[in-house]
């Protein structure tokens, strides 16, 4: 069976006569993923370790693990946000872990999160996507404790 994307199942799902038949038919695209399953998948599509994803993010390495691990089951907006820099992810699929994080999105009308979305355009690390919203007078990423 053939994974449908989002378009797609919003098409059946628009014409569906029965409910029942629809979950039925698309049960294996309607499995629900958690935010550990989404980032270890990316931890494979990317190709990177998880300890240097976790350095990469400027996260407390312990908090970090623990998210990968599930034991974080709803990360913090930013914290997500600091995840996605540190595996490298694109914009879209920086989306969808905030949507596994049960964050709100980024919203390019949004400033802070313009910044954010140009610097996983330009794949611009943690420290220079805080040297850019500092630059622009708006809060950085949180990091390391002692960074603090």
């Amino acid at each position: 069976m053939a994974i449908k994307d989002t378009k797609q199942l919003e098409n059946e799902l628009r014409e569906a006569g029965n409910m029942s038949q629809f979950l039925v038919e698309n049960q294996e695209n309607l499995r629900e993923r958690t935010l550990a399953d989404y980032l270890n998948e990316m931890l494979d599509k990317k190709k990177i370790t998880k300890a240097e994803a976790v350095r990469r993010s400027g996260l407390e390495p312990v908090y970090a693990y623990h998210i990968f691990a599930g034991r974080k089951k709803n990360s913090s907006r930013l914290k997500a946000l600091s995840l996605a820099i540190g595996l490298g992810l694109t914009p879209p699929e920086t989306q969808y872990l905030l949507y596994y994080a049960g964050a709100g999105q980024l919203y390019v009308r949004n400033p802070w999160d313009s910044v954010l979305w140009f610097a996983l355009e330009k794949h611009l690390t943690i420290e220079e996507t805080n040297n850019l919203l500092t630059s622009l007078s708006l809060a950085p990423l949180p990091g390391r404790p002692e960074d603090e």
